[in-house]
Parts: C-alpha cells; structure tokens; sequence
C-alpha cells in the first residue's frame, strides 16, 4: 500500500514538471518571436541611420534657390526623413556662394566622415574629380556632369527633351510669336535647354523668334530681372529660364508687369522644379508651367543604394522622359488649357517612340531646323 501511494506520487511529480516545462517553452517563444518580426526590420533600419550619413554641396545659388540645389536638397531631407535623420544629425549641406567655395567645402564634409558627398552642377566636376582620388574611401556623386572614378557616381539628365516640350508649350499659348530663353552659364549642359526649347517651339512654328540670352551666373536674380525686363518690352510674352537663382529675378519682373496690367498675357516657364508658386501674383499666376528635373528623385535613389550596399561607382545614371526623371508641370490648370497639354502629349509619344531625335547642340539644332 505504502508503495502504491509513493508510484502514485511520483507519477503526479511528473505530470506537473512536464506542464511546467511546456509553459517554460512557450513563453520563451513569445519572446523570441519579435525577433523575426516587424523589430526586427525596424532595428535594420535604425542600423541603417546610423551607419550612413550624405552630405551636399551645393552650386552657386544656394539651397534655397528654389530651383536646382533646392531639389536635391529635398531629395537628401526625403532621404532622411526615412531613417529618422535630421540636418545636422545624419545629413547636411554645405552652400557655396561661388567656384572658391567649392573644394573647401567638399573637403569639410569629408573630414566631417559623411558617408556620401554629393554635389550638384557641372561647375564642381573639377573639384569632385580632385577629391574623389584624394579620398578613395568617400563615397561620391555628382549630378549634371560626369566623373570618372570608382567610388563616384555621375547623375545626368535628357534636359533636351523636357526643354523640347516645354518650347511646344511655350509656342501654344504665345500671341506674339516672340519667346525668350534666359540661360545661367553659357555651357554644353545650359545648351541643351536652349537646343530643345528652340526645337520645340520651331516644331510648332518654323517662324518664331527665339531670343537667347545668358546671365553667366545661377545666383544673379538681379541681372535675370533686367534680362527679362528687356525681353517683355520687346514684345515677348513667354520666357523659359535655365538660370538657378538667376531665374528667380525673371519671376519678378513677369509679377511687376502682371501687377501694374493685370490683362496682360505674360509668361514665365520655369526649370527643376514646379515653379507654380514662385508665379503667383494676387490673384493671378504667371507660371505657365515648369520643366521639372526630378533631381530629388535622382540624389534619394542613389542614398538608397549607399544605404543597400549597391552604391553604383564608376557608373553614369541618366534619367529621361522613360526614365519618368523628366516631366512638363500641367499646375497651372487655367493656363495650360487642354490644346496644349494634348499637343505637348502627341510630340511625348514621337520622343518615346524615336519619331524625332531632340537636338542637345547648337549644330544639332541648325540641321533639325533645316528638315522642318
């Protein structure tokens, strides 16, 4: 009897050490789960802010340009924002006032150990060139122009074909058949605008005139403000500018006129970015729209892939029409009335499918208006 009470409790002894043990193991499981969940993507990710940082510098002009540096500005913020990063705390930038500014500050944010310096313009190839040999263990991008080195990467654009519609754009809605083209630097890069524009708009109508000026500077609003104010006054109504900050001076001029006769049909097409708001004047707009330059797009992408292990060195990235690295901004929807945007549609669809070739020269741009 004795005997049977003490197999009776053993057996009860290990019954309760057996739930004890399975209650063990899954609360240990529980724990372990998150693990190979969702923290343990969002512990990538923190890794990821941490281990990497981009720093920009920018071309004459200034981040708030409002234009070109201003785009990658916002591509680098979009960047951060993603990793919980902050301007000054996992990227930052670096504005030169001028060429001077340029190698001081690439080398700053080098000795300040960012992961990626990026610069924007083709003004800073020298410089970025210089630095990408001297520390080959920084990594590199510069947009606008090419670099030849194996950890930087060259960002480039079809400026030409954006510029194309915007001259169709530009040719569409004049009423005086005179268009202006107010360039920052004369250069093969600003040259590519003028080619296009002026193909676009000859593509419409072989007769326009087409005047081209250059303010040789991307940060001189006041010279853009005298070279619009000359091109208004000789009777043209639409100005497409290539200029930076220098362009910000021929929205001024366009909104005093728009101010002093608000009838007057008057027209400025911006360049980079959606230039809709720097046009508003009242209760007017004179932003008949804007070739957009996604450079945001192309400095966010190119983080990405420092951040991915995938940083393309020595390689040339160009984003296009196809690329959807190009557009023509349809904001101002009173002014770029349906004719047009189906017009600027139609010659898309003959760039997309090799219809016609955009010129990207000023010889290239004599032959195509010879077989119009």
């Amino acid at each position: 009897m004795k005997n049977s009470k003490l197999l009776l409790f053993a057996l009860l002894l290990g019954f309760v050490l057996v739930l004890a043990a399975c209650g063990s193991g899954s609360d240990e499981e529980e724990t372990a789960e998150p693990e190979n969940g969702e923290d343990d993507s969002a512990a990538t990710e923190e890794e990821a802010s941490t281990d990497y940082s981009v720093g920009l510098v920018t071309d004459q002009g200034g981040v708030d340009d409002k234009s070109f540096n201003q785009s990658a500005w916002e591509g680098i913020e979009a960047w951060g924002g993603k990793y919980g990063l902050s301007k000054g705390d996992g990227y930052d930038y670096a504005q030169s006032a001028g060429p001077a500014d340029f190698m001081p500050n690439i080398t700053r944010l080098v000795r300040d150990e960012y992961s990626l310096v990026i610069a924007t313009g083709f003004l800073l190839k020298e410089d970025l060139q210089t630095a990408a040999e001297q520390f080959p263990d920084t990594k590199f991008a510069l947009v606008d122009e090419t670099v030849e080195a194996p950890n930087a990467v060259s960002i480039t654009f079809k400026e030409h074909e954006g510029s194309f519609l915007a001259g169709v754009a530009a040719a569409s809605k004049t009423t005086t058949n005179k268009l202006g083209f107010v360039g920052g630097v004369d250069s093969p890069l600003i040259n590519k605008f003028e080619a296009g524009f002026i193909a676009g708009a000859k593509s419409i109508n072989p007769d326009i005139e087409v005047d081209v000026q250059y303010a040789e500077h991307f940060g001189d609003p006041a010279k853009g403000k005298l070279i619009a104010s000359n091109m208004y006054s000789n009777g043209i109504d639409v100005i497409y500018h290539a200029s930076g900050g220098t362009g910000n001076g021929v929205f001024n001029q366009a909104k005093d006129i728009k101010q002093n006769d608000p009838e007057r049909e008057i027209w400025v097409i911006g360049v980079d970015r959606d230039q809709h708001e720097e046009g508003q004047i009242d209760d007017n707009n004179v932003t008949l729209t804007s070739m957009i330059k996604r450079v945001d797009v192309a400095v966010q992408e190119v983080s990405e892939l420092l951040v991915s292990d995938e940083f393309p060195g020595g390689e040339q990235i160009e984003f296009g029409i196809e690329e959807e690295g190009i557009a023509i901004a349809e904001t101002n929807t009173e002014a770029m009335t349906e004719d047009i945007i189906n017009a600027v549609n139609d010659w898309k669809e003959k760039i997309l499918n090799g219809e016609i070739e955009v010129p990207q020269t000023r010889e290239e741009l004599a032959a195509f208006e010879e077989a119009l």
